[in-house]
């Protein structure tokens, strides 16, 4: 490009070149080119370094640390940003997620461009982007409290997911309460259950799930943001701190709290990583959920065909008429994402080495990204395939027929010995049940009738449908 279409400007280290028209500063365009590798910083990560720039401009101005017109400048230029559409806001963050553990340039990302914008708007003013937007405050726990913010955040748009498909799936559970199937166990034939049944099951699953993400969700709420520095507050000015936890929760409605160990704020993310737990149990869940609904449906000709799943998209190039189930396949792969995010978070969540842990940026990219994949593939689930779904009871019937297991039944009867070998006879023979527990002659046609009642089986009346 040519020279005119450039300014240039200075750090601590020296002269830099930066396009002429960029909002950032030179810290900025040493990142830019220095880790220009991986994903783009997330944006929400930006949007909650915007929100905490304004509260800790407003609360240093309360506290008496900012000039007031300084302070309505830098709240003036973050009103604008956060106007702004995703698209128009990527513009002037372009940093990437692999750059400085710490996530100090993404920091000074933020600091710069509310600087610069700040003077455009404010003439005269000399907004300084590490006196004034940045003041008492550090990257190393600004970043962190960001992390927690979008991370609160994230998990808010994933909990209607969660409760949506729990949703559909009762809707299937009482249509299907009393429809009687084979049970399966170590992938062999076992006694009968309702597929009502087998739902509730998954159904109480995915509320254990929202209920150990909303146990933990709290301990997201616990901010860095006055630990500065190594956790001591260096700088911040007495009851900054508790003014920005104040406004950040009128924000985004959550009780933030400043009054923790900073020390812990700074060099631990434990509650990033508990909580990533939480979505990867859900994720365990939702792959043995997922699993299920396609072996079932599998066929439908040479599968088990229980079940019918909705026809989303043609299931093949080549083969007409194939229906393939591509929401659970979707479920299953970001499972295995998410579990993959797991062993990340886990891993960099050991990495507070002394004072702070250097492994942030990569650490809530993990997190966002498994928070979004779980939120869209649950969504997708819930619409695309549960709400569709049908059951085939001709063939549940047929393979009921069929079962061998039912035989547990005659057990309290005529004992688990002669009920066993009734099932070993029909199986060598290739006859029902009926026939070879007839032809044994320790039970007669009646009594056959009476005990092997599937429906009783299934102990119904005992079991309840989950609220």
């Amino acid at each position: 490009m040519a020279e005119q279409e450039y300014r240039i400007e200075s750090d601590t280290i020296g002269p830099v070149k930066i396009p002429k028209e960029a909002l950032w500063g030179p810290q900025t365009e040493r990142s830019r080119n220095n880790f220009p590798s991986g994903e783009l910083m997330p944006l929400q990560i930006i949007r909650a370094f915007l929100h905490l720039k304004k509260a800790a401009a407003q609360s240093n101005v309360e506290v008496g640390d900012e000039p007031e017109e300084k302070g309505k400048a830098i709240e003036d230029a973050i009103d604008h940003l956060l106007s702004l559409s995703d698209e128009e806001l990527r513009k002037d963050f372009p940093l990437h997620v692999l750059q400085t553990g710490s996530g100090t340039q993404s920091n000074m990302n933020v600091n710069e461009v509310v600087a610069n914008l700040a003077n455009k708007l404010h003439p005269g003013l000399n907004i300084l982007p590490n006196d004034d937007v940045n003041r008492g405050q550090s990257s190393n726990d600004t970043y962190p409290t960001a992390m927690n913010i979008v991370a609160v955040e994230a998990i808010d748009k994933l909990e209607p997911a969660i409760e949506h498909l729990i949703s559909e799936l009762k809707e299937k559970q009482n249509k299907y309460w009393k429809t009687v199937k084979v049970g399966r166990t170590h992938l062999q034939d076992a006694t009968p259950l309702t597929f009502g049944q087998e739902v509730s099951g998954y159904i109480s699953a995915l509320k254990h799930d929202l209920a150990y993400i909303r146990q933990l969700k709290p301990t997201l709420y616990e901010l860095a943001i006055g630990g500065t520095a190594v956790g001591t507050g260096l700088n911040a000015a007495p009851g900054m701190t508790e003014k920005i936890a104040g406004k950040l929760s009128k924000v985004y409605g959550h009780e933030f709290k400043v009054d923790t160990n900073k020390f812990w704020g700074l060099a631990h993310h434990s509650g990033i990583d508990v909580m990533h737990g939480a979505l990867k149990t859900l994720a365990a869940d939702m792959f043995k959920i997922a699993q299920d609904i396609r072996f079932l449906a599998s066929g439908p000709r040479a599968g088990y065909n229980e079940l019918n799943i909705p026809a989303n998209e043609p299931g093949s190039s080549i083969m007409p008429g194939k229906v393939n189930p591509t929401q659970a396949e979707a479920v299953t792969m970001a499972a295995a994402k998410v579990f993959g995010n797991d062993t990340t978070i886990t891993f960099t969540a050991s990495q507070g080495n002394f004072e702070m842990n250097v492994y942030k940026t990569v650490m809530i990219a993990a997190f966002l990204d498994s928070c979004d994949i779980l939120t869209g593939t649950i969504t997708g689930f819930a619409d695309r395939m549960i709400h569709g779904l049908t059951v085939n009871a001709d063939r549940m019937d047929d393979l009921l027929e069929n079962s061998l297991m039912t035989v547990t039944a005659l057990s309290p009867h005529i004992g688990y010995h002669e009920a066993a070998t009734i099932a070993q006879t029909a199986d060598k023979e290739g006859t029902t049940l009926r026939e070879a527990a007839l032809k044994s002659g320790k039970v007669t046609e009646e009594q056959y009738d009476e005990w092997m009642d599937l429906l009783k089986m299934t102990n119904i009346e005992r079991s309840k449908p989950e609220d």
